[in-house]
């Protein structure tokens, strides 16, 4: 449950988009690093007294290790600019019956501007969708798409599986100017747009952004247990069947990597063969790079062998990739590994964008 701090804010760390970071001294001469996120609960300034939900750093947890910036009990935000009270400014909650729940503008609701052409959608146009399970892919999957397709639209899709706003990831800060736009579906929320669903969110993506490739990945500090079915990343599968059943073109980005210390993710994570071996009902084309070291490709061949059946296992070349990854506008890292520390990992999913962008023709 709930640990609860409160403190006085003594400095303001950084801030990125939708988030504030910051020092909170505690009344028993403690410090912690605090993170805010201003459209919810006002801008903290040093002096500010603020209440803290402290449990996830207090054990540890989490990707940011922040205790959370939970109100500005003495310095409230005034309310939004246009009214409340009606559904002229959105009505779509996130976050739901939890105390912090924002009120949005969905995408397709009534009150949207787009809410006729969606209404009207029924199918994304063949548009080629990656999937991956792991916030962190997503910079590597842009890489590759970029490789071969600079000019093509990227639309991102903020699925519920980790951090619920979209304002926490430092990495979608960075790639603002190289996606067409983060919708953000289910319970996340903070994107350009927000859906209710990923099937929403996939038609917004291709009919209000005018994306030519998505990419479907949930937000950083992911939850696991350790066990087959435990893991937040298990939707990757649910998303290949919406895509599917969208007439889209899904495209398996594998978690691969012969730098894991844990054995159940090297080779193939176990975590890709159940999302695409077991949950995912529709075909995907599930991308392996070219070139990896002997041993590690033997291992992943041996792995995917049994998921033929049902999808199509495409190799990829990998020339020019890892230069690609090199320019990515922001750090690469995944799991505290960079590029050079999991270099299978980044380039299985580079190699993923690469094969999206040539379905584009």
């Amino acid at each position: 449950m709930v640990r609860w701090r409160t403190g006085t804010v003594t400095a303001v760390r950084r801030r990125w988009a939708g988030a504030t970071e910051l020092d909170v001294d505690l009344p028993d001469g403690g410090r912690m690093r605090a993170l805010a996120y201003p459209a919810l609960v006002g801008d903290p300034e040093p002096g500010d007294r603020v209440l803290l939900n402290a449990g996830a750093l207090l054990m540890g947890l989490g990707t940011g290790g922040y205790a959370l910036v939970v109100a500005l009990p003495d310095r409230l935000p005034a309310d939004p600019p246009q009214a409340a009270d009606t559904r002229d400014a959105g009505h779509l909650v996130k976050a739901r019956y939890t105390p912090l729940q924002p009120i949005l503008l969905g995408v397709d609701e009534e009150a949207s501007p787009h809410h006729a052409r969606l209404a009207a959608a029924e199918s994304v146009d063949g548009m080629p969708v990656v999937t991956a399970d792991l916030h962190s892919a997503l910079p590597a999957i842009l890489a590759g798409v970029h490789a071969d397709a600079p000019g093509a639209r990227v639309a991102y899709l903020l699925t519920d599986g980790g951090a619920l706003p979209a304002w926490f990831s430092r990495t979608l800060a960075g790639l603002a100017g190289h996606l067409a736009g983060t919708v953000s579906v289910g319970q996340a929320f903070g994107g350009d747009l927000e859906a209710s669903t990923l099937h929403s969110g996939l038609l917004a993506a291709r009919h209000v952004l005018g994306a030519d490739v998505a990419i479907v990945a949930q937000g950083p500090g992911n939850l696991g247990t350790g066990t087959r079915w435990g893991f937040s990343g298990v939707a990757v599968g649910e998303a290949v069947n919406a895509v599917a059943t969208l007439g889209g073109r899904p495209v398996g980005s594998l978690r691969v990597s012969d730098a894991d210390p844990r054995p159940r993710h090297r080779g193939v994570s176990h975590h890709s063969l159940t999302a695409y071996g077991r949950v995912a009902l529709a075909p995907a084309e599930l991308v392996v790079p070219d070139g990896l070291d002997p041993a590690l490709a033997a291992e992943v061949a041996a792995a995917l062998a049994p998921l033929a059946a049902r999808h199509r296992i495409v190799t990829v070349p990998t020339d020019g990739l890892d230069a690609a990854l090199r320019a990515s506008p922001v750090g690469l890292s995944t799991m505290g590994r960079g590029l050079d520390g999991d270099h299978a990992y980044f380039l299985a999913a580079a190699a993923a964008g690469r094969h999206a962008a040539r379905l584009l023709g």
